[in-house]
């Protein structure tokens, strides 16, 4: 059985430590030139309709940018 590595922790660290050592930027990711998933796709195209920017969606987006997108988005649309 392979252990499959997370790209990323958005979990809440329930001992309140610093968590910043275990976020890993997008452009460090192994994965991050793949296809962003379904979910990011999802969500990007909500928050982008949210935020009036239709330009900030686009489907061929890989992991890293979307998620680079997503975290910029959210903080213009006051949720990150």
């Amino acid at each position: 059985m392979s252990a499959r590595k997370t790209e990323r922790h958005d979990h809440a660290d329930p001992k309140g430590t610093d968590a910043s050592n275990r976020i890993k930027d997008p452009k460090d990711w192994t994965t991050g030139d793949e296809p962003m998933t379904g979910a990011q796709a999802s969500y990007l195209k909500t928050l982008s309709e949210e935020a009036g920017d239709g330009k900030a969606f686009d489907p061929d987006l890989d992991k890293a940018e979307a998620s680079e997108r997503i975290d910029a988005l959210r903080k213009a649309t006051g949720k990150g």
